[in-house]
């Protein structure tokens, strides 16, 4: 039986300002210097560091929402608070914000190890100072407390423990998690997307359109967010944010944070992606699990630890970056798949549209779970951090965008066909993002998926893109995947007769 008092009150956390034992928001140069045995310098003057554990402990992670909690689990949160309270360890205590806007801006505090500086190092650099307001969560990161890790998570009092990862990604998302669950708390929508603001001349006029991305890390999520579609002044395309937000009743887009991006570099190529090359390769970097020389070398396309390489960089290295974090309209939303069974894109209604958020469909990527890299993955709304029912997400995500008259679609960014394939470059998928953006596809129906298609595209030959002419016995195909993800969206109580009758 859980005991009668099991999380632990803001109060129970050292005062870091004035408790001798906590080193309270060191600088850059001071963060990085309590890790100097473990840096290797790159050729770019940037650190760059290997953890024991390079991705996150997902299947570790409990919250007490979704999870039954017995006197063990709460006594992870005990067990990081009397850590914190021990004078005789040495602990780095930092404090961020998370969130701009005013009804989705919260106070991060972080305590850890005073020599695991370097996780501090890569999560400061993301966020922006909280110039003295108190903290609204609490997390804990013991990277040597267990041999097996132990994450657990109290989201109504705003306070995560970490016991045995060293991996930055469990500080990040300990903080993104919450944002999100409190953005569903205020009638929004957490959402593991990426925002884009693109700029269209229309005449002598400029219209703005603003897009989101929804998909797992390791989808192309970062690099479509990223991507300015090739497009000339007085047009272009400014990216306010790559990896959380939440989308309010309002229309708005709230973005997560403000410092920097946490992107990954496994095939990084500066001819392909020159802007995020350049902001890597910068000496305000921090660089993860990177293969590096010892003489700093870097080699982005060797995944000597692993392909979950990453790279935290800052905001203002970024030209195409925005100034503000937060879309003040969404127009657009895509959904990003894998599936080979799915055209380059495909339009849906608001129903359709909650269909992709509950299947999220995708592959399973090195940022996962490394063992099943590349395997068929669902993951409701591409996120992985939905704290409550999954079911309601989806209710939420497709009435908030009927009420605000939203696009949506889905676009595959793998292969098209199974026996015949074919590969969607960068090249068809910006012809589509920009084609969408401008309202220049023609569409229409086609039966055989139960979607609406185009039929004509600017830049494509999008007869080469026909799903049913290069999967053999198609039918057979496309029926067992309907009734996979039947059976799938058949899981969720709470999802809406409405919503699982629009299955394609």
């Amino acid at each position: 039986m859980a005991t009668q008092n099991p999380v632990p009150e803001p109060t129970a956390y050292p005062d870091p300002e004035t408790a001798d034992h906590v080193t309270y928001n060191p600088s850059f140069a001071e963060l990085r210097e309590l890790s100097a045995d473990e840096e290797v310098t790159t050729e770019y003057g940037s650190p760059s560091y290997v953890s024991d554990y390079r991705s996150r402990s997902a299947e570790a992670t409990a919250n007490t929402l979704d999870d039954d909690f017995d006197d063990e689990d709460y006594g992870v949160f005990a067990r990081g608070v009397e850590w914190v309270n021990d004078s005789e360890n040495d602990v780095v205590c930092v404090d961020r914000v998370v969130g701009r806007h005013p009804d989705t801006s919260y106070v991060c505090r972080l305590f850890l190890p005073a020599e695991y500086g370097r996780i501090a190092l890569s999560w400061a650099k993301l966020l922006e100072p909280s110039h003295g307001r108190s903290p609204d969560f609490v997390t804990v990161q013991l990277p040597d407390a267990t041999d097996d890790p132990r994450i657990r998570v109290h989201p109504e009092d705003g306070v995560t423990t970490v016991l045995g990862s060293d991996y930055t990604g469990e500080a990040k998302k300990s903080f993104l998690r919450l944002f999100m669950h409190r953005a569903k708390r205020q009638s929004g929508l957490g959402l593991h997307a990426g925002s884009k603001r693109v700029t269209l001349a229309d005449g002598d006029d400029a219209r703005d359109v603003g897009q989101l991305f929804l998909g797992l890390s390791g989808t192309g999520k970062s690099t479509l967010t990223s991507h300015g579609l090739w497009l000339d002044d007085p047009e272009g395309v400014e990216m306010i944010q790559d990896d959380v937000c939440a989308l309010l009743p309002s229309g708005t887009v709230a973005g997560s944070e403000g410092g920097g991006l946490y992107v990954k570099t496994i095939g990084l190529d500066a001819s392909e992606q020159p802007e995020l090359h350049s902001a890597v390769t910068d000496e305000s970097a921090v660089l993860e699990n990177v293969a590096v020389d010892d003489d700093g070398t870097v080699h982005f396309d060797e995944p000597r630890y692993g392909k979950n390489a990453r790279a935290t960089i800052r905001r203002n290295r970024l030209e195409s970056s925005a100034d503000d974090i937060d879309l003040d309209r969404v127009d657009q939303v895509f959904f990003i798949t894998r599936n080979p069974l799915m055209p380059p894109i495909a339009r849906l209604d608001y129903e359709q549209a909650a269909v992709a958020f509950m299947l999220g469909e995708s592959v399973e990527t090195s940022a996962g779970d490394p063992s099943r890299v590349g395997e068929p993955i669902r993951v409701v709304g591409t996120n992985p951090f939905i704290v409550g029912s999954e079911g309601e997400e989806g209710n939420r995500f497709r009435d908030l965008i009927a009420d605000l008259d939203v696009e949506c679609y889905v676009i595959n960014t793998g292969t098209v066909g199974t026996d015949d394939p074919i590969d969607v470059g960068v090249e068809e998928t910006v012809a589509v993002l920009e084609g969408a953006a401008r309202d220049r596809i023609e569409w229409e129906r086609d039966d055989d998926l139960g979607l609406t298609v185009p039929s004509e595209v600017p830049g494509i030959d999008v007869e080469r893109f026909a799903v049913a002419d290069r999967v053999d016995d198609f039918e057979a195909a496309r029926d067992a995947l309907r009734e996979d993800r039947r059976e799938y969206l058949a899981e969720f109580e709470d999802l809406d007769d409405e919503i699982r009758d629009a299955m394609y």
